[in-house]
């Protein structure tokens, strides 16, 4: 019997947890550093309760929570299904988020429990960076070993052909949607792929991120021939983030004429505020405002591509330690 573990940030479930899911996520000193390490819990607690009513109101206009922890728990149960429709009677599989509920090592922690000594981490992040995937496999392994178990982690699958597929697939539908002939951008248009943005300092100390999101763009693009631009949203924090900023961008194109944007919300892997919030009604608005309209891709959720590609990476993985069979 072999757990395998979807990892990835989690959501606040209502209007309630969106202050302590800001203050578990600003305590991590992988995704920010406030000040000496023993300022961090203090500082993240008076960041957390600066920007909750902010926050809320984003959540309060997509239904009052996150759904990524649902549609997380739906990928779950779809790669579970595809596993035992292919005869992998051994896996079981579930959901540990970094900064809400299920937390990683309640999970690992339940699953041996149950007698399961094997473990295998799946990122719910397609593009490896120390402060998304790095934090939650970390924590992924720490809970594994505190409690003796074998385990191995899928980091990044940037350029694995199943995942690239479904997103071709996605920005077909939005192609269509926009009024575009597949694979080509008219006058008027445009894409654009919004990738979640870093710190700059990342890149400089030598962060993957940005390689793995631009492989992914090189094999969309080989695969359609059509040439997008990359940028980046969701800053936060005094620092110097990555550019070019998905604001600034669609600002210069639809100063450009483009009035029909197509957007690719390249480094997600299933819906929640960013696609929701950002780029459906902020992003969206501004577009509105200067006479254009955004398009977007849907997120991939339990696309039967993006699902397969995950049973494949964990087969890979499997195979390679011994566990399958």
């Amino acid at each position: 019997m072999v757990a395998v573990v979807l990892l990835n940030m989690g959501g606040p479930d209502s209007l309630d947890a969106v202050r302590p899911f800001l203050y578990n996520l600003f305590s991590d000193r992988e995704i920010i550093r406030l000040g000496p390490s023993w300022l961090q819990k203090p500082l993240a607690r008076w960041i957390s309760m600066t920007r909750a009513p902010k926050s809320r109101e984003c959540y309060r206009r997509i239904g009052g929570r996150s759904p990524i922890t649902e549609l997380s728990m739906a990928q779950a149960e779809a790669l579970a299904n595809m596993a035992r429709d292919n005869g992998e009677s051994g896996w079981i599989v579930d959901v540990g988020m970094r900064y809400w509920h299920p937390r990683t090592p309640e999970v690992v922690e339940r699953l041996a429990g149950k007698g399961i000594e094997r473990f295998l981490g799946v990122s719910l992040y397609p593009h490896f960076s120390r402060a998304t995937s790095g934090s939650s496999i970390a924590e992924f392994r720490q809970a594994c070993m505190s409690l003796g178990l074998e385990h191995e982690v899928v980091e990044s699958y940037p350029d694995h052909a199943g995942y690239v597929a479904a997103l071709v697939d996605t920005l077909g539908e939005a192609f269509d949607e926009a009024g575009f002939s597949r694979w080509t951008l008219p006058d008027d248009g445009a894409l654009i792929y919004s990738a979640h943005s870093l710190p700059k300092r990342f890149v400089e100390e030598g962060d993957p991120y940005v390689e793995h999101v631009k492989a992914t763009i090189r094999t969309i693009e080989e695969l359609t021939g059509v040439k997008g631009h990359l940028c980046f949203q969701s800053r936060s924090g005094p620092v110097e983030w990555l550019e070019p900023a998905t604001d600034v961008m669609l600002n210069e194109l639809l100063g450009q004429g483009k009035r029909r944007i197509v957007v690719m919300p390249i480094s997600f892997v299933s819906d929640h505020v960013e696609t929701l919030y950002e780029i459906d009604l902020l992003y969206q608005e501004q577009a509105v405002s200067k006479g254009g309209r955004l398009f977007r891709t849907p997120a991939l959720n339990t696309s039967p591509k993006f699902i397969g590609a995950l049973y494949e990476l964990c087969c890979v993985a499997l195979e390679r330690m011994g566990w399958r069979g």
